[in-house]
């Protein structure tokens, strides 16, 4: 129950980076808008090349456009609001609009962990079985991954919202953040939160964990697989196809992982920081490391310019 002489919370304000003065807030502000305009022009060039070329119409470029437009909705989700934050740090979000924020974060944020899990099983099935390839990762088993990585991303975001939200918030209303997050929104609860701090460690471990140990299994696998190969050539083809994938997921489970495996932590600015990682640039890095990384995406990109592909 809420504690007496305390007023229900109806709004709260975004704590940010208000640490800071105006003009490291307005550099910031501009390093972020550019990255964030960055991350949409890139994953929109990457769903029309996609779309475009018909030799890009594989599994594993499926994949790649699924997650590209979740990285766009997830962005979309947290990005202008800390634009909006950095110059106006004051400004207040409602609690529904908090929730909104929440959910949509989370959905999006657990949908590209199971994704990337997916194209690990693609990459695996494609070097460890490519006999089989077309056959095992068809349409139907594609659509299937695709869809349940949604799914287990939208029943984390409904138990999570539900369960923070059921919390009565009274007093302080300044998020230690420049988002709706679950741990910085239940230090404001006033109300035991221990077991939902619990829930809250279980589900992160499921939709953490579990799909980085499904990853290194892949791997490994792969890894044993490739070294059997009797072409050097062979090898360094198989490496290079795996290499975008490990590249991200390195990036997007370190960050991540730091901040909701981690034992509480007193230090909210480090935190923010660190979620600028896997809120800012991480969406950017998927597109680029994926076309920089990739000839068959370049090759296709460079035709759609008129230009020649590389050879």
């Amino acid at each position: 129950m809420p504690r007496p002489n305390f007023t229900a919370v109806e709004e709260f304000i975004f704590e940010g980076f208000s640490i800071f003065g105006w003009q490291p807030r307005l550099i910031l502000f501009v390093v972020f808008l550019v990255l964030y305009l960055l991350t949409l022009a890139s994953n929109a060039i990457i769903l029309t090349v996609i779309c475009l070329n018909h030799q890009l119409h594989t599994p594993m470029y499926f994949f790649l456009s699924v997650l590209s437009i979740s990285e766009t909705c997830y962005t979309v989700a947290i990005i202008p609001r800390m634009l909006s934050s950095l110059l106006s740090p004051q400004h207040a979000i409602s609690i529904p609009d908090c929730a909104t924020q929440l959910f949509f974060y989370l959905t999006f944020g657990v949908n590209n962990c199971f994704l990337l899990t997916a194209m690990g099983y693609d990459r695996y099935v494609a070097i460890c079985n490519p006999l089989r390839y077309s056959v095992i990762m068809g349409k139907k088993t594609c659509i299937q991954l695709a869809g349940g990585s949604w799914s287990i991303g939208l029943s984390t975001a409904i138990i999570q919202v539900s369960s923070v939200f059921s919390l009565p918030f009274c007093g302080a209303n300044v998020i230690s953040h420049f988002f709706c997050d679950i741990r910085p929104l239940m230090k404001l609860a006033c109300a035991d939160i221990t077991i939902k701090e619990l829930v809250t460690l279980l589900i992160s471990l499921c939709v953490l964990v579990l799909p980085m140990v499904l990853i290194f299994i892949s791997y490994v696998l792969i890894v044993s697989t490739i070294l059997k190969m009797a072409s050097a050539e062979g090898r360094k083809k198989a490496f290079a196809t795996c290499a975008s994938h490990l590249t991200v997921v390195i990036v997007h489970y370190g960050c991540t992982s730091f901040i909701y495996l981690k034992p509480k932590s007193q230090n909210s600015l480090k935190d923010r920081l660190i979620s600028v990682t896997y809120t800012v640039i991480t969406p950017l890095l998927n597109p680029v490391v994926y076309s920089l990384r990739n000839k068959e995406v370049k090759d296709a990109l460079l035709r759609a310019l008129g230009r020649k592909s590389f050879s």
